[in-house]
């Protein structure tokens, strides 16, 4: 399984919201389980070490759907921030905590409600550390 990139700002924070989740009601916990899994095969960066084309916390990434050419853009969030009219996906959210740590290019299968997505990073349209925003 290929690596991923999380920065390590990121994964502290994302260990926090772990942590404070187990807590959380069963429909509020998301996709604790997967994304956990995800933290642990991470390859952690500093934030000013992390390659551009990777989705951190509050990037906004297009993906392609490979069994549909459907292309959707999501900005992934912490889960306070998340807002679907917004195109603003938690990272508890199946298809947010997939997203995570992958690079233009990448190819990731995901579990959703409805079967598995596969999916492709095609762009990073906007990723807070190339553009120097350290403490959002």
């Amino acid at each position: 399984m290929k690596s991923i990139h999380i920065t390590t700002q990121d994964y502290q924070r994302l260990q926090k919201l772990l942590a404070a989740a187990e807590n959380f009601d069963a429909r509020n916990r998301g996709d604790l389980e997967s994304l956990k899994e995800e933290l642990n095969r991470a390859e952690m960066v500093a934030p000013t070490d992390v390659p551009k084309d990777v989705i951190t916390m509050n990037s906004t990434a297009e993906l392609e759907d490979l069994d549909t050419q459907e292309k959707v853009v999501f900005t992934l969030v912490f889960p306070e921030d998340a807002d679907p009219d917004q195109s603003k996906i938690s990272i508890l959210a199946p298809i947010g905590a997939g997203m995570i740590g992958y690079r233009v290019g990448d190819e990731f299968s995901w579990k959703v409600p409805h079967g598995v997505r596969r999916l492709k990073v095609s762009q990073v349209l906007y990723q807070p550390e190339a553009a120097g925003h350290f403490h959002l």
